[in-house]
């Protein structure tokens, strides 16, 4: 997908959030199973808590944190851009989230053209606008952002463009989008979908899924999910 790998162990990132990080130290996306890893090393050898993948030491506070990412957007790293964005939209300042996913989209960043993509289509942050909204998911998959290829697959099915959209949707599928799937599998009791083609979908999303897994990455949640 458009997360691409974690820089330490080299398999593919999940598409859940929740188990890896940003480093804002050098923007390397980092699974939570080197970072618990490394965290591990750390304490057991009484050392410094550092970024896995730099070795920068890390931000002990958010103003540490912010300052990190100001340096790396200076520097133009769409990451920092994207997460700054990110950070706003947190905040409530919706305008200033577009400004900062606007920039990192010019970068390329499929998961700014993402985030853009939902404000334009919600109203947020800018006024309402399909034409942009559907423009910016479009860029996003073709960035291998699998959110944004499910959501031009509801487009197509919305428009009645009943192939277009199963083309999406398997794409999407293939990336590990569970939702992609799910809308498979609707359409696949609707008569809409062949039985060879929805099982080939299944197969390549759970070798998606499978391609992402390791011991490590599953102790380290076993452990996160205990705190």
């Amino acid at each position: 997908s458009h997360l691409g790998e974690c820089p330490i162990c080299c398999l593919p990132l999940p598409l859940d959030a929740k188990k890896s990080a940003m480093m804002t130290c050098c923007s390397k996306t980092i699974c939570n199973g080197c970072d618990y890893a490394n965290s591990t090393r750390e304490i057991e050898q009484n050392l410094g808590q550092k970024c896995p993948f730099c070795r920068h030491p890390t931000p002990k506070n958010q103003e540490e944190t912010v300052k990190n990412l100001m340096r790396r957007a200076e520097a133009n790293d769409p990451n920092a851009l994207r997460q700054l964005g990110n950070r706003r939209l947190k905040e409530g300042n919706h305008e200033s989230a577009v400004e900062y996913w606007i920039k990192a989209a010019e970068l390329g960043d499929a998961g700014a053209h993402y985030h853009l993509h939902v404000a334009y289509r919600d109203g947020v942050g800018v006024e309402k606008d399909m034409k942009k909204a559907i423009y910016h998911a479009e860029r996003a998959a073709i960035g291998g952002n699998p959110r944004a290829r499910f959501n031009l697959g509801y487009e197509e099915f919305g428009n009645h463009r009943i192939e277009r959209a199963i083309k999406h949707w398997v794409i999407a599928a293939k990336l590990g989008d569970d939702d992609s799937v799910e809308a498979l599998r609707k359409s696949y009791t609707l008569g809409l979908v062949q039985k060879e083609d929805f099982a080939a979908a299944l197969r390549a999303h759970q070798a998606a899924l499978d391609a992402t897994k390791s011991l490590q990455r599953e102790t380290a949640e076993a452990v996160l999910n205990k705190r």
